[in-house]
């Protein structure tokens, strides 16, 4: 398939909006190197402006927690069933599973084992915790394409092809991001400090950590009382829920809140307080000092606790190889010790800190779209 003027025929299931903005992105990059390109398969509004006509809508995919995904199993099921077969029937060339290792490693297997090529995007945290999984992955993958990379040396290790094709928020936020600017956009004041508190984007998550960073914001304020507190929400809902949190916390003066927007949050602050997730990584990215709280369930952490393997759980720490910023989790992750942590961050010399934020960026800025559509056509080559 060396000649670009060859029909291909590639197919991609995305499972949420990260992933259609990955699906996306190679297909952009794939449509650049093979003009007569088809794409089959489930995305998302991104996907199909692309040219994708979804099998069924991304959104059925789109389930979280373990009640959700119960409660409709048998749709899920049914729909990859029915997946499986009209892809099968269609015959691409490759086949892209975008993150959603649940469904998607069950799909690879399937059409792997009828003779079509796979490759994953997004590798599962199978470094992290249940490591046996990568008999499986092995089985359904024949590439991984890996976001971080000490990713690709576990594969490495466990004979798996797989290539770091680098992580896409690095390509999309600048080495330097401007801080007035930021608040100017925000219509903040120019003058004074203030900290991010980012409690977390799910109704739950935000229940369980919100109370607790207002409470470290509270403390804060009695030794700073310059400080100032701004909080992006990812919706009105969660704005509603943590705007009567607030009210019970009588911070009502001291906390801004708004809906969206949280890069340009993490841009006009000076210090950031935020739970673990990607939103670590873009703090990382957008080179501001940070502190990372989490509390699980407690269903949750009795599994954690047993199965989770690596040294860290922030992306900033694991991608360092060492502690570069506090972590704490569950009982650690209390008033006392978050507002100790904080203290001193407010107190240091953060350059060296900035420096390294800096250079993991680097490390992280590869172009990510283009060089997973590379991958593909080799794949498709030989």
């Amino acid at each position: 398939m060396d000649n670009v003027q060859t029909p291909v025929k590639v197919a991609l299931v995305a499972g949420e909006h990260s992933g259609d903005i990955l699906g996306a992105g190679v297909m952009v990059a794939l449509k650049s190197r093979y003009p007569h390109i088809e794409f089959v398969g489930v995305g998302g509004p991104l996907m199909e402006q692309q040219g994708l006509s979804s099998f069924f809508p991304m959104e059925d995919l789109a389930i979280m927690g373990l009640a959700e995904v119960v409660r409709h199993l048998p749709k899920l099921l049914k729909h990859r069933k029915r997946l499986v077969e009209f892809l099968q029937q269609q015959k691409p060339d490759v086949f892209i599973g975008i993150d959603a290792p649940d469904f998607n490693l069950t799909v690879e297997k399937r059409l792997k084992a009828s003779g079509i090529k796979t490759i994953h995007y997004v590798s599962p945290s199978v470094w992290a915790w249940r490591k046996g999984r990568i008999k499986g992955i092995k089985q359904a993958v024949d590439h991984v394409l890996c976001l971080l990379p000490f990713e690709k040396q576990f594969y490495d290790a466990h004979h798996l092809p797989a290539t770091f094709v680098g992580h896409p928020l690095a390509d999309a936020i600048p080495r330097q991001t401007d801080k007035a600017d930021a608040r100017a956009l925000l219509n903040l004041p120019i003058a004074g400090q203030y900290i991010g508190v980012l409690p977390g984007s799910r109704k739950g998550e935000l229940a369980r950590m919100a109370p607790v960073f207002l409470q470290v914001c509270k403390a804060l304020k009695k030794d700073r009382p310059d400080l100032k507190f701004i909080a992006p929400m990812v919706n009105q809902a969660r704005a509603d829920e943590f705007t009567a949190l607030v009210a019970e916390a009588n911070m009502q003066a001291d906390v801004e809140i708004c809906v969206g927007r949280s890069r340009d949050v993490m841009s006009a602050c000076d210090y950031l307080l935020l739970t673990s997730g990607t939103v670590a990584l873009e703090a990382l990215l957008i080179k501001r000092p940070m502190v990372v709280a989490y509390r699980f369930t407690w269903l949750s952490y009795q599994v954690i606790k047993r199965l989770f393997h690596a040294p860290f759980f922030s992306l900033p720490n694991l991608l360092a190889g060492r502690a570069i910023v506090p972590e704490l989790a569950q009982t650690d992750a209390s008033v006392e010790r978050i507002t100790a942590h904080m203290t001193q961050l407010l107190s240091e010399d953060n350059h060296a800190l900035i420096e390294q934020f800096d250079t993991i960026h680097q490390q992280l800025d590869q172009s990510a779209s283009e060089v997973a559509a590379d991958v593909v056509v080799n794949i498709l080559k030989n």
